[in-house]
């Protein structure tokens, strides 16, 4: 993965290029489709990191969601026990 990003120079004009006229439009040509094309590639990887950051959110919310509904499920459950022993406390005649 550090390979895509090593930086490299820009390559210097070939001899042809620089008696050549038609001959340096062609090659910029080329390193133009190639440019366009690491920048396709470029664009694709983005999406796909757009995508995964999309997903762990997604998940940290559904996580959040679920860590919620177990506590509150905890504390009406600990509720219920302490009322529950308050109404047999009053029964039995104790807070009398």
């Amino acid at each position: 993965m550090a390979s895509h990003f090593k930086r490299r120079r820009m390559s210097s004009p070939t001899k042809i290029e620089k008696t050549n006229l038609e001959a340096h439009v062609e090659l910029c040509a080329e390193r133009h489709i190639h440019l366009v094309e690491k920048l396709d590639d470029l664009e694709e990887r983005i999406d796909k990191l757009e995508n995964h950051l999309v997903d762990i959110k997604q998940h940290l919310t559904d996580n959040e969601r679920v860590s919620f509904s177990q506590w509150f499920k905890f504390f009406l459950a600990i509720f219920g026990i302490l009322a529950a022993t308050v109404f047999a406390f009053i029964q039995a005649g104790v807070f009398n």
